[in-house]
């Protein structure tokens, strides 16, 4: 059985193709994740003030209120009291 050279040729050729897609990709998104984050040092560098936190809408306080109130009434059963 004989197999045929050039098919080793073809594949370490579209091995090495592959790997140098996936290396440029990973290079192109390191360098990506490289300006964000000096982009993040200047604009922490340069004293502009950060935003400030904004108060939860009501939706989310009556959800962590109702949240609240089960994690109370889950106590309650643990500890053995009628509700």
């Amino acid at each position: 059985m004989t197999v045929d050279p050039n098919l080793y040729i073809t594949l370490s050729v579209s091995g090495l193709a592959g790997l140098g897609m996936v290396t440029a990709a990973g290079l192109s998104g390191w360098r990506g994740w490289l300006a964000l984050k000096r982009q993040e040092l200047a604009g922490r560098d340069s004293g502009t003030p950060h935003a400030e936190p904004t108060l939860p809408s009501a939706a989310s306080r009556i959800e962590i209120a109702d949240l609240k109130e089960r994690i109370r009434k889950l106590e309650a059963i643990a500890a053995g009291v009628d509700l």
